[in-house]
């Protein structure tokens, strides 16, 4: 995967994962998802996934010697 692909979706996924947590939490209103706690527990799990594919992408490769 490229990593302008992974830096990219990294942060989708962190940007998505916190909208999905804050309809959860009943701060966003207008969709089916607001005031479930099911997306209050699921979305700051997918935003992690993104923090982490970020930190993977951005930092790189490590060489060992």
């Amino acid at each position: 995967m490229g990593k302008i692909v992974a830096i990219a979706l990294g942060a989708l996924l962190t940007v998505s994962g916190a909208i999905f947590t804050f309809q959860g939490l009943g701060y966003l209103e207008g969709s089916s998802m607001t005031g479930s706690g099911f997306w209050a527990i699921v979305g700051p799990i997918i935003a992690a996934a993104g923090v982490s594919l970020l930190y993977v992408a951005i930092r790189g490769p490590q060489q060992r010697r």
